[in-house]
């Protein structure tokens, strides 16, 4: 009887230190002083960029100057390389990044879903699936790697530049040196369309393409236009044939450590501020085509039979990669 006694006093004894401990933690964490780093991409001409601006000037102003948010441009916090810049967040060396889930496949090759080739003709099919199941998926498998995902931005439909000539079939693409981003998917589809794919740290592409060492690139027109590429760039075909979405991600372990008003100003003010990236993108990309045109850079966009060519060019990709993603993320991307 005093053995059963003494094991309940501990018992409570326990909890009671616990819940201590929890609120104590808790309340260490209200009106705490932060001076946090934030790394972008692209250059701070970029719609990421003046999102992440949108997002320092919002945390100063609600929490009176208490939450301090450092931007850096062009993946400055990690040497140029996008890769390392989401393994900082991931472990905790960087604190909030806007980066591509193309960048994130380096983590957890489920991210590239998200990316499968011609899955969305356009935004109005893509908005549902982030704001749905899709985009909870994905944020369960971003909180796995130790990023809480704030929102959703757009880096938009990749389209494909290059100085050779127009892209009307993959006929066109043959032996074309593409600089792609670092991720086998990638490298499997555009060895299935038959370039000489290469991978290579974004802030080196400028450079490649002046230099000739590649003769072309894809990215979203934001990245074209904000990286000036129609300097080396002559042809652009607008194929849409992979949507980009990007993730405003905060390292998880971070965010844990916050009080609940914390984690709500940054849940809240995060969306704001990805919600605001779309919406700039989506009204600045006519603007960026038609100077992208007046700079001398030549437009085509292929007709439904052409990119029915492309499309069953690229179904290999699909056959591989369907169980690497998992039928279950795939479909819901699919809106299925």
């Amino acid at each position: 009887m005093l053995k059963k006694k003494f094991n309940l006093a501990a018992l409570s004894l326990s909890a009671a230190l616990l819940l201590g401990a929890c609120s104590s933690d808790t309340d260490a964490a209200e009106g705490k002083e932060y001076d946090l780093k934030m790394s972008v991409t692209v250059s701070d001409s970029s719609t990421w960029y003046e999102a992440a601006e949108k997002l320092k000037k919002d945390l100063a102003e609600e929490s009176d100057g208490r939450i301090n948010l450092e931007l850096f441009a062009n993946e400055q916090l990690s040497g140029g390389d996008s890769g390392k810049a989401v393994e900082g967040l991931s472990k905790g060396t960087i604190d909030l990044t806007f980066n591509s889930t193309i960048i994130y496949s380096i983590l957890d090759e489920r991210f590239g879903v998200a990316s499968a080739p011609f899955l969305f003709n356009s935004t109005d099919e893509v908005d549902p699936v982030f704001a749905g199941k899709g985009g909870d998926m994905l944020k369960d498998i971003l909180a796995e790697k130790g990023v809480h995902a704030l929102g959703y931005g757009q880096n938009g439909f990749r389209q494909i530049t290059n100085s050779r000539s127009e892209i009307k079939s993959p006929a066109d693409l043959a032996g074309l040196k593409v600089r792609i981003p670092g991720i086998t998917m990638y490298t499997d589809l555009y060895r299935e369309l038959g370039t000489d794919p290469t991978t290579m740290t974004f802030s080196e592409v400028f450079t490649a393409l002046q230099q000739g060492t590649i003769d072309g690139q894809e990215n979203p027109i934001d990245v074209i236009y904000s990286s000036k590429l129609q300097e080396v760039q002559e042809f652009i075909t607008m194929w849409n044939y992979s949507y980009d979405p990007l993730v405003l991600g905060m390292n998880k372990k971070l965010y844990d450590s916050m009080s609940d008003e914390d984690k709500e100003l940054f849940d809240r003010l995060g969306k704001e501020a990805a919600d605001y990236q779309v919406e700039l993108a989506r009204e600045k990309e006519a603007t960026q085509i038609a100077e992208l045109e007046a700079a001398g850079m030549k437009f085509y966009t292929p007709t439904e039979e052409e990119l029915a060519q492309f499309k069953e060019a690229v179904q290999p990709v699909y056959e591989k990669y369907t169980d690497i993603w998992g039928a279950d993320l795939l479909n819901a991307f699919k809106g299925e």
